[in-house]
């Protein structure tokens, strides 16, 4: 398999997911800045032009980083990110879910729209007018995770999950643009800490 990466929250969610389960792929960098991911040869590869993706050693090539994720958690040994049954796997599909539709997808938007309008103004569609909106909602479900937080370790209580990897990643590129963490959101700082204090947290 080969490993499309670049810089920016998304292929480091799946570093980080590699490094929790002990995987080590060869890896090709893309220049994400210089727009090499919206261009030929990368969009054969993946037509949406998105990073990062994977390529199988059929050739076929799998995008999005849950299911890279969860493709690289089914193929390779080790205990599951995702869980071990079908209600952990539920549990943690449920928060991932929960965690890109209402924190990760305003929070990525706003900086889009707002502090990476350059970069990405003649790639998507971007919509400057709607980014402090957005970084408020992804605030507001912040705000609301925390107080869900309480006396758990992690998202799915116990169990350390894709997940956590999910949010820590797109959290910490939010606190280089812009959008900290509250700190005064304490369970949702302690959480934060102990994620980033992972060996994982490296990769």
């Amino acid at each position: 398999m080969l490993f499309y990466n670049s810089i920016g929250p998304n292929p480091r969610v799946v570093r980080m997911f590699m490094a929790e389960r002990g995987i080590d792929l060869p890896r090709t960098e893309v220049d994400l800045r210089a727009g090499e991911n919206r261009r030929a040869p990368y969009l054969a590869k993946n037509a949406f032009g998105q990073m990062p993706a994977l390529e199988l050693d059929d050739g076929s090539v799998i995008a999005e980083i849950i299911p890279i994720c969860e493709y690289l958690d089914e193929v390779t040994p080790g205990p599951s990110l995702i869980g071990a049954t079908p209600a952990e796997r539920a549990e943690t599909r449920m928060w991932v879910r929960r965690l890109d539709l209402n924190i990760i997808e305003p929070l990525a938007n706003g900086f889009r729209f707002a502090e990476g309008i350059k970069l990405f103004q003649n790639r998507i569609h971007v919509i400057p007018q709607a980014a402090e909106d957005l970084k408020q909602i992804a605030q507001e479900w912040l705000g609301r995770l925390d107080g869900m937080m309480a006396g758990k370790t992690y998202i799915c209580g116990a169990r350390f999950t894709l997940a956590d990897i999910f949010l820590f990643g797109f959290l910490e590129f939010g606190e280089g643009v812009g959008q900290k963490l509250n700190r005064e959101r304490t369970n949702l700082a302690a959480w934060f800490d102990r994620i980033k204090a992972r060996p994982s947290a490296a990769a």
